[in-house]
């Protein structure tokens, strides 16, 4: 996940990008709105995050035109005040934290708002001859229909979002139980596995390769 970040505060820029970093996000980083829309020009973050008060071009008008190219926006800023709420919201903001915040409550809005978007705009999701309708729960592979668990088709949607890419274990457990999840890693273990023997049962067109050390990724004979 690719987060743009846009502070002209460069020691506010750069704790947020450590705490994203540490969290396994890429990072953007811009001064100003210019700077911001020069980088969406080249790659749309997943999500930005935007000081409301910045010379030249202030956040809520940062925030209008990133909304029009489809980014959500959590704006962060030192002001409290209702009003300014208010325009943020109506400028199409997604969520507000004011100044001074605590990092973990950045990092919980920040993946609310993600999973908001990942359940409104993934309902269909192809990789090879798998398709997962998320609107519906099926999981079909030609005229084969898979019957899954809840939480093994979370998993699922979110390995074949992104086919043949590495998902770090983390991010997996994140993604699919939540981020205040306080249960170890044996749990994605069990789901893997699952997944594998399910997968294997269509003549293996999909699998679940392990990338030790790392996390998981999901193969087709298309990729």
């Amino acid at each position: 996940m690719n987060i743009l970040v846009v502070d002209d505060d460069p020691h506010i820029l750069e704790l947020v990008a450590i705490h994203l970093t540490q969290a396994r996000y890429t990072v953007q980083k811009a001064l100003n709105g210019m700077e911001a829309l020069a980088l969406l020009e080249k790659n749309v973050p997943d999500l930005a995050v935007v000081d409301v008060m910045m010379p030249g071009m202030d956040g809520f008008t940062l925030t209008k035109k990133l909304r029009e190219a489809d980014v959500p926006v959590l704006l962060l800023t030192a002001k409290g005040e209702l009003e300014d709420k208010e325009k943020g919201f109506l400028a199409g903001s997604d969520d507000y934290v004011v100044k001074p915040f605590e990092p973990k409550e950045l990092l919980f809005r920040i993946n609310a708002i993600l999973r908001r978007y990942d359940k409104a705009v993934g309902v269909q999701i192809e990789a090879g001859p798998l398709q997962i309708n998320r609107q519906s729960y099926e999981v079909t592979v030609g005229n084969k229909v898979l019957l899954l668990p809840l939480k093994e088709f979370e998993l699922l949607s979110v390995l074949a979002s992104k086919p043949n890419h590495v998902f770090e274990r983390d991010f997996l457990i994140e993604r699919v139980w939540g981020y205040d999840y306080a249960g170890d890693e044996q749990t994605l273990n069990v789901h893997v596995k699952r997944l594998r023997d399910k997968l294997a049962s269509l003549g293996d067109p999909v699998r679940i390769t392990t990338m030790r050390g790392v996390g998981y990724k999901l193969e087709t004979d298309d990729v």
